[in-house]
């Protein structure tokens, strides 16, 4: 029996997580709190062999002035918890990070990223996710072994985010622009696939999930509106819109901009068997 902790009552991410390893009840047994407030550091963390942390801010509608809370969040929190968990002698812990962690897509350049890209994040978000990693990274040994995830765009059923915005477009947009890019993006099911997989063979490192295959803009908008028989025509007419509003509007950058991580980035992700980009949809209740 393994025994994990997940940090996040109420975290999408851990929910996920928790009822996919509970379809094998007698391998793992789960115990989920919050660490919201105090009480956490009252837990007894010697009776787990995981602690697999999702509790974080994400970096949807960033304010400026919570720039402080982010760090304290992000970083400051998820030290505080390690710092717990190996002193408890627990054997791994597992952080979800971000690919926001090599840069926020603000503009339509390509971003490519594989096994020697330098993360630089330009954004506080990013920052203090990498800030956290660089600390976990000092906590690792033999026996307290670290695993950093940093997906990218997770969606699926009642997830929160960019993903639904695409949703509710495909329901009611006549025209969309013929403007192909590429993304990686992360079933939710897939990065529950993946959790189970690092923490059977307790793996340590730093690891990038993505889909098997790669998401373009206009083909998921493509496959949405199809799924709801809502008919959008997709106009090559309206490219240099999207080039022009991407001067000032930040989030065509982010529908329209490529970003992917390449596909030997890790060897543990390629030996996984993920659900295909197609049937992920069909199985997000939209």
């Amino acid at each position: 029996m393994i025994k994990i902790l997940i940090t996040g009552v109420n975290s999408y991410l851990g929910n996920a997580v928790e009822k996919w390893l509970l379809q094998e009840p007698d391998k793992y047994q789960i115990t989920k709190i919050s660490v919201r407030d105090e009480s956490w550091k009252k837990v007894d963390f010697s009776q787990f062999d995981v602690v697999y942390h999702v509790a974080g801010i994400a970096h949807v509608n960033a304010k400026k002035n919570d720039e402080s809370l982010y760090y304290k969040v992000n970083r400051d929190l998820t030290l505080k918890v390690a710092l717990k968990a190996k002193e408890s002698q627990v054997s791994q812990f597992i952080f979800m990070s971000s690919i926001i962690v090599y840069g926020e897509t603000k503009s339509l350049k390509p971003i490519i990223i594989d096994k020697d890209t330098i993360p630089q994040p330009n954004g506080f978000y990013g920052k203090s996710k990498l800030e956290a990693e660089e600390g976990l990274q000092k906590l690792s040994s033999e026996d307290f072994k670290i695993a950093i995830i940093r997906p990218p765009m997770i969606y699926g059923a009642n997830c929160k985010g960019n993903f639904p915005r695409l949703v509710k477009l495909s329901k009611s947009i006549p025209l969309f622009p013929c403007f192909h890019n590429q993304r990686s993006m992360l079933f939710v099911d897939n990065l529950c696939i993946f959790v189970k997989k690092i923490i059977d063979i307790e793996a340590n490192g730093i690891f990038h999930p993505q889909n098997d295959e790669y998401s373009d803009t206009v083909e998921l908008m493509r496959t949405l509106s199809q799924i709801q028989g809502h008919k959008i025509i997709f106009s090559k007419l309206l490219i240099p819109f999207v080039y022009c509003a991407s001067l000032c509007i930040h989030s065509i950058n982010k529908v329209f901009g490529t970003e992917i991580y390449e596909k030997d980035i890790d060897v543990l992700v390629s030996d996984c068997s993920f659900i295909s980009l197609t049937d992920s949809l069909e199985k997000t209740k939209i």
